[in-house]
């Protein structure tokens, strides 16, 4: 059998108006030598024929058609399930440039050490050329890249996560702005003598590598198949090295939720927020009110790009055109939006299989069913030691989709924000909703953010772990001078800049139970926000910010008393001047550049409990 030939340049199709995307094209096929170039259109046709190729090949299940109609279950190789931190790389000019919270490697050395890696990467496979917009075609806010890749995983995935193909091509003209995105899975067919291998259903390398050049906007991506480690358009386009084109060009690119609240009167606020891992975000970014007359529509769950718009005011908008959630922890019971999101057309990676064709993972349902066959393949029952679903397991499925869509999330050029929330998981210290000071406190509030490790394996449990802006790992430049960013378009923006709010659904008590009762309730904390920004209500000033008075907060029908509202609520001077040292601390850790605006918030802080 004759192993098949690497492509030649002269059949490698040239679809792009602009040269210099054609030019790519030919350059990284010769690098890499797939055997054929395919330039993804977007159609629904492409889409269904490579799922049926895939289903072929064994890398995706067709599940039950009448239970989960067009959708199917992937399972990655057991040593690919996650990002890749360790892996992760900022390949800026300066080192000084990537900061204390990136690993930093010099351009010119890490293209180097990719390079024998990306030789020959895909020989034997098809190379397949994926024009995508972040955001409504045509936009002002919106960006565009290509990303090549050898793996029709990803090519599925971005037709959900991103506005792929012919249509986004025609955006990406001769001069035009956009991101190299660079993804192979670095599992070649054929060795450089000719031999061939066997293909598996899962291809990757022990060596991983995600590269980010944010001065050349580009990005490489060597050895994994998963999630944003190879759909490029997301961390890594949509955070990292948007984070950096953000810094340049002025405007901001956030890892935060997008929603819609409209209040009994028919009044909509547009809120973003961030918030770390393990702390609400889809829940909050899906609600359903629990309070009478409101409505939530979503725009985003994970990511907003903001920009100031013509009246001055700072305009949002989701760049993703679907949702890549955790399933574990979402269920019926905790978020039913998201579980009608993901009825049809919906991706699974690691989840569980069950006996009828469907899918299952901890948390959807409140009993585990008496049979599964596991993420990796076996036999399960809830007996077994091990979980079903792999902890990170994830499912894939277009915005468009969801039943609490908002009709705005499509708008061209985003919609104007309100209210911006700040929020993680803290047992103690931080009460339920408080505003900030202004707008460089809100900066304070947002740099100092973080959660308290809920389990030994992460570290002391109750240690606060930082997570700035919920972006530790997102940020494509020095941690310091994106708050210095942060406080720039605070600037810019005056008193058109959107009101600043810190939440915090996990407070305990002394015999260590939730305070509040969380998931659709915390509209009553969203509600108190926006009836600040109206004027409607007064504040009490406490050091940490502007707190509600108790009798603001509508409770009417839930289960708390008068002493359990006040221990929500409670502000402890020893508690908050112990975490006043740790932060200090902290800056200390991030170094130097720390904008002094925030030394002077923390000091302000600590000097209103000396008062």
């Amino acid at each position: 059998m004759t192993s098949p030939s690497p492509v030649n340049a002269t059949d490698i199709p040239q679809l792009s108006e602009n040269a210099e995307v054609n030019a790519w094209v030919v350059n990284t096929a010769e690098l890499t030598q797939p055997a054929r170039v395919v330039w993804c259109d977007g159609s629904d046709e492409e889409y269904n024929r490579l799922a049926e190729e895939m289903v072929e090949a064994g890398t995706l299940i067709r599940l039950n058609p009448e239970k989960r109609p067009n959708s199917f279950l992937a399972r990655s190789d057991a040593a690919d399930v996650a990002r890749v931190e360790s892996r992760t790389f900022i390949c800026s000019q300066r080192e000084e440039d990537a900061g204390p919270t990136n690993h930093w490697r010099a351009p010119d050395a890490m293209r180097a050490e990719l390079q024998p890696l990306l030789e020959g990467s895909m020989r034997g496979r098809t190379m397949y050329v994926v024009p995508f917009a972040m955001g409504p075609l045509g936009g002002k806010i919106t960006q565009y890249g290509i990303e090549i890749t050898d793996s029709p995983y990803v090519v599925l995935s971005m037709a959900l996560m991103t506005r792929s193909g012919n249509a986004t091509l025609q955006y990406i003209k001769p001069g035009a702005q956009w991101v190299k995105a660079l993804h192979t899975v670095g599992y070649p067919l054929v060795d450089a003598e000719g031999n061939e291998r066997p293909d598996v259903a899962w291809p990757c390398n022990d060596d991983k590598y995600i590269t980010h050049f944010p001065e050349d906007r580009e990005i490489i991506s060597y050895g994994s198949g998963y999630g944003g480690n190879a759909l490029l358009g997301k961390k890594c386009f949509a955070l990292r090295i948007a984070s950096a084109m953000a810094r340049d060009e002025g405007w901001m690119a956030e890892h935060m939720l997008l929603i819609q609240a409209t209040n009994p009167e028919g009044k909509k606020f547009t809120i973003t927020g961030a918030f770390p891992s393990a702390t609400g975000k889809t829940n909050l970014a899906m609600m359903r009110p629990k309070l009478d007359g409101w409505q939530v529509e979503t725009l985003g769950d994970d990511i907003a790009w903001m920009r100031p718009g013509d009246d001055g005011r700072l305009y949002a908008i989701n760049p993703e055109f679907g949702f890549f959630g955790v399933a574990p922890g979402t269920g019926y019971s905790t978020n039913p939006v998201a579980m009608e999101t993901i009825t049809k057309n919906t991706i699974f990676t690691n989840v569980a299989l069950t006996d009828d064709g469907d899918v299952w993972w901890e948390g959807m349902t409140d009993e585990a069913p008496a049979h599964l066959i596991d993420w990796q393949g076996n036999d399960w029952t809830p007996d077994s030691e091990t979980p079903a679903a792999h902890p990170n397991a994830r499912f894939t499925v277009r915005a468009e989709q969801c039943p609490t869509i908002s009709d705005d999330w499509q708008a061209a050029d985003g919609v104007p924000v309100d209210i911006i929330l700040f929020g993680g998981r803290r047992r103690t210290n931080v009460p339920l909703v408080y505003q900030s000071k202004n707008w460089e406190h809100g900066c304070f509030l947002g740099a100092t953010l973080g959660s308290e490790r809920t389990a030994a394996a992460e570290g002391k449990i109750g240690e606060l772990r930082r997570d700035p802006f919920a972006m530790q790992p997102f940020t494509g430049y020095h941690m310091a001078d994106y708050w210095g960013h942060w406080l720039e378009m605070g600037e810019k923006l005056g008193d058109k800049a959107p009101a600043i709010f810190q939440v915090n659904w996990f407070r305990r008590g002394e015999d260590g139970s939730f305070l509040w009762p969380g998931f659709g309730e915390n509209i009553r904390a969203i509600e108190w926000a926006t009836q600040r920004v109206d004027g409607k209500l007064d504040a009490i000033q406490q050091p940490i910010g502007n707190l509600p008075k108790v009798e603001d907060i509508d409770v009417e029908g839930l289960d708390i008393d008068q002493a359990t509202l006040e221990a929500i609520f409670d502000v402890p001077a020893e508690g908050w001047l112990a975490e006043l040292d740790d932060t200090e601390n902290y800056f200390a850790e991030i170094g130097e550049k720390v904008p002094a605006q925030l030394h002077e918030q923390l000091k302000q802080v600590r000097e209103g409990f000396s008062k």
